[in-house]
């Protein structure tokens, strides 16, 4: 029998063999198994998860809303005992209504210590007129006095009224000056009413705040996830009441550094869904992380040790889902996706930020 003819043994061996190596160049894209499309598994719908928590503590009265139900942005989602917080704006609005009359008081005084200069001045004026007659008397009592007309008596007494007209004009200088003063008081205190007004102005929004903030509305469109306040719970700033997830929704995928090369901004990617029955869905790469994943961790590898292994790192890249697809709105974040990325196709026009 010829040389040539082997054994089934020893085919099916080198079948073996050979089908191993095959296996292990396609395994690892070598040639003549590469192939410019990539493709991973560690990828999820990532989307704003939103807590929400009240700013103001109570015991909550109602909570209209029940698990995984649609709302629309302002929709009431809880209600706080507000009863406390109806008071302190009834209490804020009573100081700021004692703080205008206060102001408005002050606004009175400087009208009257306006009305009291004008008194003073003329006061003035009609002791300068005083001073002016008695003046004129004392210097014609004088002549008369020189000549042996008058006697020293009436002299003495010309000499009297004058000094007392003369103290009259410094008398009615003197209630000027406070006068003057009373007003330079009213108006610095003034300053101090008015900030005591706007502080008051500033109480009352603040209560006011506090009382809108006792009813817990959503801040935006979306989809509650479970609700976890009860009727009659106790709850204070910060509490962790339910959570509300918006519509948008993208993907990010994990993919290692080895895969990278040749991807870019706007290429095509599908998206099979594994919660959908593998259903696949378009898009477009958006961006990419600026570090590698462990860069992020909160306990970074060290590999400044003799044992180091080299292992493939994951850089995460940014998938923004394409509109106007069936099924999209079913996308929930968390979910699990399988990512192919061709790596040949050319980027398509992105408006969003990159």
């Amino acid at each position: 029998m010829s040389k040539l003819v082997r054994s089934p043994i020893e085919v099916i061996a080198v079948l073996a063999g050979i089908g191993g190596v095959m296996l292990v160049l396609y395994a690892w894209h070598l040639p003549p198994f590469q192939s410019s499309v990539e493709t991973t598994d560690d990828a999820y719908v990532k989307g704003y998860v939103t807590t929400i928590s009240p700013q103001v503590s109570g015991y909550i009265t109602d909570v209209p809303i029940k698990d995984y139900k649609l709302v629309k942005q302002g929709d009431v989602l809880a209600k706080i005992d507000d009863r406390i917080y109806r008071q302190k704006v009834a209490q804020a609005r009573a100081t700021l209504d004692g703080q205008k009359a206060a102001l408005a008081n002050s606004q009175q005084q400087e009208q009257a210590a306006r009305a009291g200069i004008a008194s003073s001045q003329a006061q003035i004026d009609s002791a300068n007129a005083s001073l002016k007659r008695a003046q004129l008397a004392y210097d014609r009592i004088a002549t008369l006095v020189a000549k042996g007309v008058s006697t020293a008596a009436d002299s003495e007494q010309a000499q009297a009224t004058l000094e007392e007209a003369k103290a009259a004009v410094n008398q009615a200088k003197a209630a000027l000056d406070v006068s003057q003063q009373n007003l330079t008081t009213i108006i610095v205190n003034r300053a101090s009413l008015e900030a005591g007004v706007s502080g008051a102005e500033a109480a009352v929004q603040l209560a006011e705040i506090d009382l809108q903030n006792a009813t817990i509305v959503a801040p935006i469109d979306g989809r509650i996830g479970e609700v976890g306040v009860r009727l009659g719970q106790y709850v204070t700033a910060g509490t962790q009441l339910m959570g509300l997830v918006p519509k948008d929704v993208w993907v990010i995928a994990n993919f290692k550094e080895t895969q990278l090369d040749g991807m870019k901004v706007g290429q095509p990617v599908t998206i099979s869904v594994d919660a959908l029955g593998h259903r696949e869905f378009k898009g477009h790469i958006q961006r990419f992380s600026p570090a590698a994943g462990s860069e992020f961790a909160v306990i970074r590898a060290d590999n400044a040790t003799g044992n180091f292994t080299k292992v493939a790192q994951r850089v995460g890249v940014r998938i923004k889902i394409d509109e106007n697809q069936p099924q999209a709105d079913d996308l929930a974040p968390g979910m699990s996706v399988v990512i192919s990325v061709d790596k040949k196709s050319a980027p398509v026009q992105d408006t969003a930020e990159n």
